[in-house]
């Protein structure tokens, strides 16, 4: 079997993991699924060096995994704008399993989002040889921006007896150019001592209120996982994004992270450090000397 058809294999068989998921009620695991898919599909249609996939099927895959982004939306929000559902959903099977051959029109009238472009740790950054100069640029723009996809907040785990959830509120990030900032989210993200993810990656909304130094996003965060089965060394990434008018793309500003001994309940402040992200955590840089940071507030749901 040809790589491409494993590939799609792999796709499929992830589809049908998530719509099981979805039929069987277990949510929180349907929309991991979802997710994933939907950027392993962006991945593969923002690929420069891919000639697996000729334009349309690009274009195909594009498609369904904004009815994934849909749907995971649906599920999210019970108020969800973009309702989709199951059965829409379960029409993509065979075309995602056919993508080769498939040359019907697509069944929803959907547009590829133009997401936020994926990037592989640090790859941004050759393509962004300056950071002060486009501070300005975009402000007062009346150019469109792209539409972003949804916040990808998930909801609280089940309790479990005896064991500890974390939910961290993201009150406010301080920055000299917050005003600037167009279209600023921050990503969080768990991962342990050598980088690795522990969690499914989670996206706040777009932040809307911004006020002198400071971008308030007021949100909260459930982590996907119990504070007693976090393992040593693991620590909980905070990345602030924004869109990039000139370039068209969404850049990572900064990042700021928490580490296991510092999980307790109440208010913490915590320092922002220079792009790339240093999920190691080896070669820190502060943002600025000045005092700006990342203003959090913790919760801990403990289950006797």
């Amino acid at each position: 079997m040809s790589d491409v058809n494993k590939t799609i294999q792999k796709w499929h068989a992830s589809f049908k993991k998530g719509t099981d998921f979805d039929s069987w009620g277990q949510l929180v695991e349907a929309i991991d699924e979802y997710q994933i898919l939907a950027r392993q599909l962006q991945k593969e249609v923002q690929s420069t060096n891919s000639s697996d996939f000729t334009e349309e099927q690009k274009k195909t895959l594009a498609k369904i995994a904004t009815c994934l982004e849909m749907r995971s939306a649906s599920l999210q929000c019970t108020q969800s704008k973009e309702e989709f559902n199951l059965e829409d959903l379960k029409k993509l099977e065979t075309i995602i399993r056919n993508v080769l051959t498939y040359n019907k029109e697509f069944p929803f009238d959907v547009q590829p989002v133009p997401l936020r472009k994926i990037f592989a740790p640090g790859e941004e950054e050759n393509l962004e040889l300056e950071e002060e100069e486009d501070a300005t640029a975009g402000a007062g723009s009346t150019e469109a921006f792209p539409p972003r996809a949804p916040g990808t907040l998930l909801p609280r785990l089940p309790s479990e007896p005896g064991m500890t959830l974390l939910t961290i509120r993201i009150e406010k990030i301080g920055l000299k150019d917050a005003g600037q900032c167009i279209d600023p989210y921050m990503t969080i993200s768990v991962k342990d001592v050598n980088g690795v993810d522990l969690n499914p990656v989670q996206d706040t909304p777009v932040a809307t209120r911004k006020e002198d130094t400071y971008i308030h996003f007021s949100v909260d965060v459930e982590i996907q996982r119990h504070v007693e089965k976090l393992p040593k060394g693991a620590a909980i990434f905070f990345e602030f994004k924004h869109y990039k008018p000139k370039k068209r793309f969404t850049s990572t500003k900064c990042f700021a992270f928490m580490e296991m001994d510092e999980i307790k309940p109440g208010p913490i402040v915590i320092e922002l450090y220079k792009k790339p992200t240093d999920f190691k955590r080896k070669k820190l840089q502060l943002l600025t000397k000045k005092p700006l940071y990342l203003h959090l507030h913790q919760t801990l749901h403990k289950d006797s």
